[in-house]
C-alpha cells in the first residue's frame, strides 16, 4: 500500500488536462507507440470532436522512482460545470489532486468550485501551470492568482506544458512525494466505493470501485450495500488501457468487478461493496445524490419506439448517473419521458448520445426548471412542466429557484456582463477585483432565466473570456404565469411555458410570429394565439391556400358568384372542424432559439 498513489486531475474546461494526462501515460510507459493518440482517455467520438471530457476515466500507471516501483491510479475528470457530479465522484475516490491552471487564461470559475470540492474531502493539492510553451503565457500573474487562491509557496507551483512534455517528471515526483499513500486496513471487513459503472452488451454491467478497507478475491461472494443484492465476483482486475484481470485486490486499489449484473437499477453509483459472510458495519459516505437543474421532455419521433427509448435511457443512465428520468405523456407528442439534466450542455450531449450510440430519433421539448406551487388549501406541489400547474383559482403563489452565480471576467467587459444579468432579473451581490484586470461578480439570478441562452450570450459579449459557475441558493416567490399557445383554439401542450409576467407579452408575440413562418399553409385559415388563462395576448394567422372558384363565372348576375363562394365557405368550415394542424418538429426546436 505504501507505494500506491490515487489522484485526480481538476481544472476548468479547456485548460489542457487531457493532454497532460496523455503525457503522464507516455512518460510512465503505460502506452505503446501503437496506442498513442491525442486525448487517449477521451474514448467517445463526441469528446474528441468537441474537445471536452464528458466521462471521468480511471487508469493505472507504473512508475519507477529511485529504484522503487510505484502504482499510480489516475482518475481524469471533466471540466465543464454541467459535469461537476462526475468530478465529485472522482474526488471521493482519491487522496490527492493535480490542480491545473492555464498559464494563458489564469484561474476561472470552474477551477475554484472544483478546488473547493477537493478541499472538502481533505485532498492534497498540487498546483500546476500548464501551457507554458505558449507565447501569450503570463506565468507571473497566474502564479500570484494561484498563491492567492490556495496559499501555497511559489516553489510549490510546477510549470508544465502538456504539448511539449515540460515538467512531467516534476509532476510525477510531486505525486509520489506530496500525495499521501492510502490509509486503509487490508485485514478489516471489505469496504469498496463504487465510483462509476459502464454497460457491456456481452458481460453485463461493469462497476468501477476503490477499496477503502479489506481485500477482494476472484470468486468471492459479495453484496451491494444499498440494494442488498448478492453476487459472485466472476472477474476482478485493474484498469490499464484495457481491463487486466487480477486474482486479488487490496485496500487502496482501484479496479473493476464483473458479476453478470443485467439490470441497471441494481448498481447505484456511490454504493458500497462488501462481503456477504463478513460485512462491514456501515456504507461509505461518498457523495450526495445529484439534483437536476433543467427539465425537458424527450419523446420518440415514432410512437412505437417508446420501449426502445426506455431501454436506451437506462443504459445511458449507467454511464451517466446524473441523468434522471420518469415517464410522462403529452397530448401532442404521445408517450415519452420527463428528464432532469444538470444543464443545457448536459442535455445536448444526452440527445447526441441517444442518436449516436442507440440510433434513437427524439423530440425534445422546451427546457424549464422545477417550481414550487402553493395552493389555497395550503398544499405545496412540485411543478416540472406547465401542464402540472393548478388552476388559477386554486393557486396561491409560485416560488422559483434562484442561483448564486460567480462570473469571472476581464474588467473591460464588466458593463456588458452586468447589463446581461440585470436583463435576466439578476441582482448584484458582490464584486471583487482578483487582479488589476480580472473581476469576480457574484450575482443572484432566477434559474429559469439562464436556462435558455444565458451562457452563450455571456461568452459572446466577453469574447469567450468570462467563466461562469453557479449553485442553487434557494426559492423565492415570483410573478409567474402560464403562457399557452393555441392553434385554432386548441392548446398545444408541448409549446406551453411558465414565464415571468413582465416578459410574457413579448415572448408570446415572438412565438406566434415564429410559428407563423414554420407551420405549413392548409386549405383553411389557421389562427395561432398566445394566451394567459382565458386572455389572448397575441395572434397571427396562417392564411389559407386559395383556389379561385369564381374564375369560370364571367358575365351574368352577381348571385351566381355568391352561390359558389357560399358553397366554398361551407366546405372550408367543415374542413376546419375535421382538419388537424400538423406542428412540424422544427417548430418545437425553434422555440428554443427564439432570438
Amino acid at each position: 500500500m505504501k507505494n500506491t498513489r490515487n489522484f485526480c486531475i481538476i481544472a476548468h474546461i479547456d485548460h489542457g488536462k487531457s493532454t497532460l494526462a496523455d503525457r503522464l501515460l507516455e512518460f510512465t510507459g503505460t502506452l505503446t507507440d501503437r496506442q498513442q493518440q491525442d486525448q487517449v482517455l477521451d474514448d467517445m467520438d463526441l469528446e474528441r470532436e468537441r474537445g471536452i471530457t464528458i466521462k471521468s476515466h480511471a487508469i493505472q500507471m507504473a512508475y519507477d522512482f529511485n529504484g522503487e516501483l510505484y502504482k499510480l491510479n489516475l482518475i481524469d475528470t471533466p471540466g465543464h460545470v454541467d459535469f461537476s457530479y462526475e468530478v465529485s465522484r472522482s474526488i471521493a475516490a482519491c487522496e490527492g489532486a493535480l490542480l491545473i491552471v492555464d498559464a494563458t487564461q489564469g484561474i476561472q470559475a470552474q477551477t475554484i468550485s472544483n478546488l473547493y470540492l477537493a478541499l472538502e474531502h481533505d485532498l492534497e493539492i498540487i498546483p500546476i501551470m500548464n501551457k507554458m510553451d505558449m507565447d501569450n503565457a503570463m506565468p507571473e500573474e497566474v502564479e500570484e492568482q494561484i498563491i492567492d487562491l490556495i496559499g501555497c509557496k511559489p516553489g510549490d507551483i510546477i510549470r508544465a506544458s502538456g504539448k511539449t512534455g515540460l515538467g512531467v517528471d516534476e509532476i510525477l515526483e510531486a505525486i509520489i512525494k506530496r500525495i499521501p499513500a492510502p490509509s486503509g486496513d487490508p485485514d478489516a471487513p471489505l469496504q469498496a466505493l463504487i465510483f462509476d459503472s459502464v454497460f457491456n452488451s456481452f458481460r453485463g454491467i461493469i462497476a468501477y470501485f476503490r477499496i477503502i478497507n479489506g481485500q477482494i478475491r476472484k470468486g468471492d461472494f459479495v453484496k451491494f450495500f444499498a440494494t442488498g443484492k448478492e453476487y459472485n465476483a466472476d472477474e476482478i482486475g485493474v484498469l490499464k488501457l484495457v481491463q487486466q484481470p487480477r486474482e486479488v485486490l487490496s485496500a487502496g486499489d482501484v479496479g473493476y468487478i464483473i458479476s453478470g449484473i443485467k439490470t441497471s437499477r441494481e448498481v447505484k453509483v456511490g454504493d458500497t461493496i462488501t462481503h456477504v459472510k463478513r460485512p462491514c458495519d456501515k456504507a461509505i459516505e461518498g457523495f450526495t445524490n445529484v439534483k437536476p437543474m433543467v427539465y425537458a421532455g424527450i419523446y420518440p419521433v415514432d410512437a412505437d419506439d417508446y420501449e426502445e427509448l426506455r431501454a436506451s435511457m437506462e443504459k445511458l443512465q449507467l454511464n451517466d448517473a446524473s441523468l434522471v428520468f420518469e415517464p410522462e405523456s403529452s397530448a401532442a407528442l404521445g408517450f415519452g419521458f420527463r428528464c432532469g439534466f444538470l444543464g443545457l450542455l448536459h442535455m445536448e450531449i444526452i440527445q447526441e448520445r441517444l442518436d449516436r450510440e442507440f440510433d434513437m430519433d427524439v423530440i425534445t421539448t422546451v427546457p424549464n426548471v422545477s417550481y414550487k406551487a402553493y395552493t389555497t388549501k395550503g398544499e405545496i406541489l412540485d411543478v416540472h412542466n406547465p401542464s402540472g400547474l393548478p388552476a388559477p383559482n386554486y393557486l396561491d403563489f409560485i416560488e422559483e429557484p434562484y442561483i448564486s452565480a460567480q462570473i469571472i471576467s476581464k474588467s473591460e467587459y464588466i458593463g456588458a456582463v452586468m447589463t446581461l444579468c440585470i436583463g435576466k432579473r439578476g441582482t448584484l451581490k458582490n464584486q471583487i477585483y482578483l487582479t488589476s484586470d480580472r473581476v469576480e461578480l457574484t450575482m443572484e439570478l432566477p434559474l429559469g432565466e439562464i436556462v435558455f441562452d444565458f451562457y452563450d450570450k455571456l461568452k459572446s459579449i466577453s469574447k469567450g473570456y468570462a467563466s461562469f459557475d453557479y449553485h442553487i441558493s434557494g426559492y423565492k416567490a415570483a410573478k409567474l404565469v402560464r403562457l399557452d399557445i393555441l392553434l385554432n383554439g386548441e392548446p398545444v401542450d408541448a409549446l406551453s411555458t411558465l414565464i415571468h409576467q413582465d416578459n410574457a407579452y413579448e415572448f408570446g408575440r415572438r412565438m406566434c410570429a415564429k410559428l407563423k413562418e414554420l407551420i405549413p399553409r392548409q386549405q383553411f385559415d389557421i389562427a395561432i394565439q398566445a394566451a394567459i388563462g382565458a386572455k389572448i395576448i397575441a395572434r397571427e394567422t396562417v392564411k389559407a391556400v386559395r383556389k379561385d372558384v369564381t374564375a369560370k363565372c364571367y358575365g351574368g348576375d352577381i348571385t351566381r358568384k355568391r352561390k359558389l363562394l357560399e358553397k366554398q365557405k361551407k366546405g372550408k368550415k367543415r374542413m376546419r372542424q375535421v382538419g388537424n394542424v400538423e406542428v412540424p418538429q422544427s417548430a418545437f426546436l425553434a422555440v428554443l432559439k427564439l432570438d
